[in-house]
């Protein structure tokens, strides 16, 4: 199973199409939040089952604020972020994920990517595809396999500008 995953696009959705003409066929596409208001269009472009939630600047949007899903054996946990303070670090989050049974927790905010392994979860932040904050200022992504033994593999992508 090939997973996209991409966060904090803050309507600028031009990168997300890059990627998924570089990464296609996937079969799923996950958002971290703050798409502000172009679910419907990433969707129709991404051709595969979408799960997405608000950011803190989607005003008035009418998608959930947290979604909890499985893919394969793994409970997965998606959220922006900006409630359980991640521009600190990933414990907070990590510790309400464990709390709820969570395997692998996805969130955004930051724009920094991230995959923190530890105590049996993985905490999973894409960065930003439109606005980077880490060192180098490229847009990164992260795409997420799932193998016939059911074991993960995360791999952070960079887009040139």
């Amino acid at each position: 199973m090939k997973i996209l995953i991409v966060s904090d696009s803050h309507r600028h959705s031009e990168n997300i199409d890059k990627v998924l003409r570089k990464v296609k066929p996937i079969d799923m596409l996950i958002h971290c939040g703050d798409v502000e208001g172009e679910e419907y269009k990433i969707g129709k472009k991404a051709g595969c089952p979408m799960e997405i939630v608000t950011g803190n600047n989607d005003f008035f949007s009418p998608l959930p604020s947290e979604r909890e899903f499985e893919l394969k054996k793994h409970k997965v946990w998606l959220t922006h972020g900006h409630y359980y303070n991640v521009s600190m670090g990933p414990e907070r989050i990590m510790e309400e994920a464990k709390a709820k049974g969570i395997d692998i927790v996805m969130y955004g905010h930051t724009h920094k990517p991230v995959v923190h392994e530890k105590g049996g979860i993985v905490a999973v932040n894409p960065g930003s595809i439109s606005y980077p904050r880490q060192e180098g200022r490229k847009p990164s992504y992260i795409i997420m396999e799932i193998d016939k033994e059911n074991k993960l593999h995360f791999t952070i992508n960079f887009l040139e500008r």
